[in-house]
């Protein structure tokens, strides 16, 4: 296995390998938690979670900090994110969404984005989606409106890593990168400050593949001149695309579902998906389906909010009585008025994005 690329298409699939090399704790299958997130292994390990939950647990506050670069359109994937920071929103934390249109910007090709406005045009879209899935306008900042001392802080952070450091983790020096990078340390850090928060337990759910950032962060976390306690990350596997071997990628728009979709394309992109079902309808009646490479049944593992309703559709579909055309149609049933009420949401919020983007 080569070493993790944040920026990649690849799907993580040897987490044991991730977890033995890069030294990630399990997710203890002891902690309850009231979200279906974790109660179906998708949140899989972390970096000392502990000192969060102890937190949560004695009600005190805590750092949420988390957010998307401004390069694309918003997809399922993107929606398991902000799932679980509106799960630690609910739990009392101090919430910091960023909206990364100067990451954006460096760390993209300029095929993909040519200038900081067409970022800031991502950015828009992207906080509108935020904003009806949930989120509210004080949870959200976009860095290039950022107050000056979180640009002295990431100007700060860029003194505590060498060259061979950077290159070392990443496998390249890519200028724009290691520029952006900086921005994602401070946007963690920085909520520690005292001109913040101050000094206080933190969490940031990501995908494992994005754990390169999160080591780095850590690193630097403890050579600073101010009291910041080390960040912790939370770390939930990552949402398939519509066929087997990719994430959800908005540079691919073939392997997923984005929340701006034509709702007639997104239900032909379910249909189109990869099934478990067997190649004919005896066998399957016979053998069943297998739910373990069903890529619809693994949408609705992510989001479908009744957990005894899917278990009960992955019995029938793995026991043969639920055909992999019928599962499609669950799915369907469940993820298209979703998306048809999210996209009346975004409408609804674009003028406030606006002035979260342009002030």
């Amino acid at each position: 296995m080569k070493e993790i690329d944040p920026w990649g298409q690849l799907k993580v699939t040897d987490y044991e390998h991730v977890f033995r090399k890069f030294g990630l704790k399990h997710f203890p299958k002891n902690i309850k938690l009231d979200h279906y997130l974790f109660e179906r292994n998708i949140i899989v390990g972390h970096r000392d979670f502990d000192k969060v939950l102890k937190r949560i647990e004695s009600k005190k506050s805590f750092v949420n900090i988390t957010g998307i670069a401004a390069s694309g359109p918003y997809h399922l994937g993107h929606k398991v994110d902000l799932d679980l920071f509106k799960f630690f929103k609910k739990k009392g934390a101090k919430n910091y969404f960023a909206v990364s249109d100067l990451d954006a910007f460096l760390s993209r090709p300029d095929n993909k984005i040519p200038d900081l406005k067409t970022a800031k045009r991502w950015a828009v879209k992207n906080v509108a989606d935020a904003l009806a899935l949930g989120l509210s306008k004080n949870d959200i900042y976009v860095q290039s409106r950022k107050e000056n001392r979180y640009y002295e802080f990431a100007f700060e952070l860029s003194k505590k890593i060498t060259k061979n450091t950077f290159e070392a983790v990443y496998g390249h020096v890519d200028l724009g990168k290691i520029g952006a990078n900086f921005l994602q340390y401070a946007d963690i850090m920085h909520p520690q400050l005292d001109e913040f928060e101050g000094s206080m337990p933190s969490v940031t759910g990501i995908g494992i593949d994005q754990d390169p950032h999160a080591r780095l962060t850590r690193d630097i976390s403890k050579r600073l001149p101010y009291k910041i306690e080390t960040p912790s990350f939370i770390y939930f596997k990552h949402q398939s695309g519509l066929q087997p071997g990719a994430k959800m990628s908005a540079s691919h728009p073939e392997t997923a579902i984005f929340l701006s979709d034509d709702l007639k394309d997104a239900e032909k992109k379910i249909n189109r998906a990869f099934s478990g079902g067997a190649p004919t309808l005896e066998e399957h009646r016979k053998k069943g389906g297998n739910l373990e490479i069903d890529l619809v049944y693994e949408m609705l593992k992510f989001h479908y909010p009744n957990t005894k309703e899917l278990e009960k559709i992955g019995k029938e579909f793995s026991s043969g009585s639920l055909m992999a055309s019928e599962l499609k149609q669950f799915a369907i049933g469940f993820f298209i008025p979703f998306l048809k009420e999210h996209q009346k949401k975004v409408k609804s919020n674009l003028k406030a994005a606006e002035k979260i983007v342009y002030g």
